[in-house]
C-alpha cells in the first residue's frame, strides 16, 4: 500500500463523524489527507451532486414561472387581450422587481436564521402560488399584485441556493457548483419558449400560468426527501463529509448584514450586482419584445431562436464556472481565477451593442445568445466571490444586498425601457439599451478590480457580531 493510500485510510476515514468536525490541529491533518485523496484520484463520495441537482431544478422552476409574463406580454398587448401600451408592460414588470428588492433585503437575513431546509421551502411555496394567481387577473393592477407576489416569493431562490453551495462544497468546487445550479435558469429559459406559446395556443394564457406554478410544488416532495446539513445526513458518507470540511473553520456566530456595509468586498459584490443583474432581467423580460418588433416574430415561432439562445447561456454558466475552478485547481490564486474568468465573459458581452444594427435574425440571435452566455459565466463567478470574500454565515446577507441592487438597477432599465419605447417603438428605439447592456460588464469589473485588487476576505469583527 502506498504512503498516499495508507494516509488516507487511515486519517480520513474517522471512526465517528465527529471526529471530522473542524477542530484546530485535526483541521489541518484532515484537510492534508483529503488533498492525498485527490491527487491519488480517490474517490470521495457524490452525493453534494445530488443536492446540487436539487438546487439546478428549483432553479430551473424559478425561471420557468418569471419567464411565463415575457413570452405573453406581446400577445397580452394586442387588442384582443388587453390592448397594453410598453410602459404599462413595463410598469407591470417594474413591480416585480420592487419586490424582489425588498425581498432580497430581508432573504439572506431570513436564511441565515432559519436554515435553507425550512427556507428554501417557503419561498417556493410562496412564489408557485403567486404564479398561478396571474390566471385569475385581468387588469394592470391586478397583474402587477401577481407580479409582486412573485417577486417576493422568488427573492428566495439565490440567497438560498448561494447558501446551500457554501455549505455542501468546499471553496475550490464552488464556482463549478454554483455554475451548475445556475445552469437551470437557462434551463428554464429555454422551456419556457417552448412551452408557453403551446400552451397559449393549445389551452390558453391562464393555463401557461397554472401549469408552470404547479411545477414547484412537485420539487418540494424530493427537497424535503433528500435535503439535510452535512455533518446530519444519514447518507453522505465520512470520507464525503470531510472533504466537504477540509477548508479551515469559519466562526459560528452571525453577522448583522449592518456590518457587513463598511467593507469595500460588499460594495464591489453590490455595485457589479446592480449593474449586471439589471441587464440579465431586461433580457428575460423584453427580448420576446425586441425579436416581435425587429423581426416580426410571432410567438409560436418563438421557440427556434430563444432556444438557441439560452442553450448558449446554459454553456456559458458552466463554462464560466469551469474556467475559474480549472485555474484554481491548476495552482493560480482565487483572485487571478475569478478575474479571468469575470474578464474573458465581460468582453464576450461587448458585440451585442451592434444587433439593432443587424437585419439577418439568426445573426442576432447568436449575439444575443454570445451575451446571454458570457453574463451566467458572469454571474456564476460573482456569485461565488461572495463565499471567497465573505464567512459562510454572512454569505446569504451578502448574497441578499447583491440581489437586492440588482433589483434596483431592473427597477431603473425597466423605467429608462418605458422611457425609450414610448407607445409606437420600433427596432431602432432599442440601441440605447443594447449599448448599455454592452458595456455594463466591462465597467463592472474594473469597479471590482478598483476595490478588491486582491479579492481578499473582509476582516468582519466576529467577536463583536450578533446573532
Amino acid at each position: 500500500m502506498s504512503e498516499i493510500s495508507k494516509t488516507v485510510k487511515e486519517t480520513a476515514l474517522p471512526k465517528s463523524r465527529a471526529e471530522v468536525a473542524p477542530q484546530s490541529s485535526g483541521s489541518s491533518a484532515t484537510g492534508a489527507a483529503v488533498a492525498a485523496a485527490e491527487d491519488a484520484n480517490v474517490r470521495v463520495g457524490r452525493y453534494r451532486w445530488i443536492i446540487c441537482a436539487l438546487l439546478f431544478f428549483a432553479t430551473t422552476v424559478c425561471y420557468v414561472d418569471r419567464l411565463v409574463f415575457g413570452f405573453l406580454g406581446p400577445e397580452l398587448m394586442k387588442p384582443e387581450h388587453f390592448n397594453w401600451t410598453p410602459k404599462q408592460l413595463t410598469g407591470i414588470l417594474f413591480w416585480f422587481e420592487v419586490a424582489y428588492a425588498i425581498g432580497l433585503l430581508g432573504a439572506g437575513r431570513v436564511l441565515d436564521w432559519i436554515g435553507t431546509r425550512v427556507g428554501y421551502a417557503v419561498s417556493l411555496t410562496f412564489w408557485s402560488l403567486a404564479s398561478i394567481m396571474h390566471a385569475f387577473m385581468g387588469s394592470v393592477a391586478g397583474f402587477s399584485i401577481a407580479r409582486f407576489l412573485l417577486g417576493l416569493g422568488e427573492s428566495g431562490n439565490f440567497p438560498a441556493a448561494i447558501k446551500t453551495v457554501a455549505e455542501w462544497f468546499p471553496k475550490k468546487e464552488r464556482a463549478l457548483a454554483t455554475g451548475i445550479f445556475n445552469a437551470g435558469s437557462n434551463v428554464g429559459a429555454i422551456i419556457a419558449p417552448l412551452a408557453v406559446p403551446w400552451l397559449y395556443v393549445h389551452w390558453g394564457w391562464q393555463w401557461a400560468f397554472i401549469m408552470t406554478g404547479a411545477l414547484g410544488l412537485v420539487w418540494l416532495i424530493f427537497w424535503f426527501a433528500f435535503y439535510q446539513l452535512p455533518e446530519k445526513h444519514p447518507k453522505i458518507s465520512r470520507r464525503e463529509l470531510a472533504y466537504i470540511q477540509a477548508d479551515p473553520p469559519e466562526p459560528t456566530v452571525k453577522i448583522p448584514w449592518l456590518r457587513l456595509l463598511p467593507h469595500r468586498q460588499t460594495w464591489a459584490f453590490v455595485i457589479a450586482k446592480f449593474a449586471t443583474d439589471s441587464i440579465w432581467r431586461w433580457y428575460l423580460y423584453l427580448l420576446p419584445l425586441f425579436f416581435a418588433q425587429a423581426f416580426n416574430l410571432p410567438i409560436f415561432k418563438f421557440g427556434p431562436p430563444f432556444v438557441v439562445i439560452y442553450v448558449l447561456a446554459d454553456v456559458g454558466s458552466i463554462g464560466g464556472g469551469w474556467l475559474s475552478s480549472k485555474l484554481i485547481k491548476g495552482g493560480r490564486s482565487i483572485n487571478f481565477g475569478r478575474k479571468v474568468a469575470l474578464l474573458v465573459c465581460a468582453l464576450c458581452v461587448v458585440p451585442v451593442a451592434l444587433v439593432t444594427q443587424l437585419s439577418n435574425m439568426w445573426i442576432a440571435v447568436l449575439l444575443v445568445g454570445l451575451a446571454a452566455a458570457a453574463h451566467q459565466g458572469w454571474s456564476a463567478n460573482l456569485f461565488t466571490t461572495a463565499s471567497d470574500m465573505f464567512p459562510k454565515q454572512a454569505v446569504g446577507s451578502v448574497v441578499g444586498l447583491g440581489g437586492m441592487a440588482g433589483a434596483v438597477g431592473a427597477m431603473l432599465i425597466l423605467w429608462l425601457t418605458g422611457l425609450i419605447l414610448g407607445d409606437k417603438p420600433d427596432a431602432s428605439s432599442f440601441t440605447p439599451l443594447f449599448i448599455i447592456a454592452g458595456s455594463a460588464y466591462m465597467l463592472s469589473l474594473l469597479i471590482i478590480h478598483l476595490l478588491v485588487p486582491r479579492l481578499e476576505p473582509a476582516k468582519i469583527k466576529t467577536s463583536e457580531a450578533q446573532i
